[in-house]
């Protein structure tokens, strides 16, 4: 039971620094400015639904998509780490990370779609957390992360809801701060992953 709690503990801990509810508000006012409370909370409802479906099928089937393409758990934890250190390292240094480079885009329904959906919520760095957490798990525990996944896709569903509010009641330099927090947390997930995929071939136990 212990040992289901604490990988629950750090399932959560992965999907929300990597997915960072908070750090995504300021994002998603700069992409719905000018938008009504209703549009935004349709938009809001819809990206974060899409996020879901999109981490739920790499979730299920990301065992079939390692064996279709002949992928070996080492080589994914160790490129998967470096991917998510580089995505940290670049929210310690207040840069946008790459995996979410957005563009400018109208304010209609498709930019649930992308860039909300694709790659701001579901982006690289998610899906290799979740498939991550899912390689080599029984049933039990892939049930935990599509929980858990569901769980922080509704967190930024509230978080993008109450954008304004959230805005106005923590402020911009407290998002900042909040968001470099979880850059850091993401660095270390990462690094973690390269040391294990590091242990796993040279099998150093």
């Amino acid at each position: 039971m212990d040992s289901y709690l604490t990988f629950s503990i750090t399932v959560f801990a992965g999907f929300f620094a990597i997915m960072n509810p908070i750090g995504g508000i300021p994002v998603f006012l700069s992409l719905v400015q000018g938008a009504g409370k209703t549009e935004k909370k349709k938009i809001a409802k819809r990206a974060t639904r899409i996020a879901f479906i999109i981490g739920l099928a790499f979730i299920i089937l990301g065992t079939y998509i390692f064996s279709f393409f002949g992928i070996t758990l080492p080589a994914f934890k160790i490129t998967g780490g470096i991917i998510l250190f580089y995505t940290g390292f670049e929210m310690l240094q207040s840069k946008k990370s790459g995996v979410k480079h957005l563009r400018d885009v109208n304010i209609d329904e498709n930019l649930a779609v992308s860039p909300l959906a694709i790659p701001l919520l579901a982006g690289p760095g998610t899906i290799v957390t979740a498939m991550n957490f899912v390689s080599n798990a029984n049933f039990t525990r892939i049930g935990i992360v599509i929980l858990i996944f569901a769980l922080i896709c509704y967190l930024n569903y509230l978080a993008f809801k109450l954008s304004d509010y959230l805005t106005e009641k923590i402020g911009d330099n407290v998002i900042t701060v909040f968001g470099k927090i979880m850059g850091l947390i993401i660095a270390i997930i990462g690094t973690t992953m390269i040391l294990e995929g590091i242990k796993v071939s040279f099998d150093m136990g």
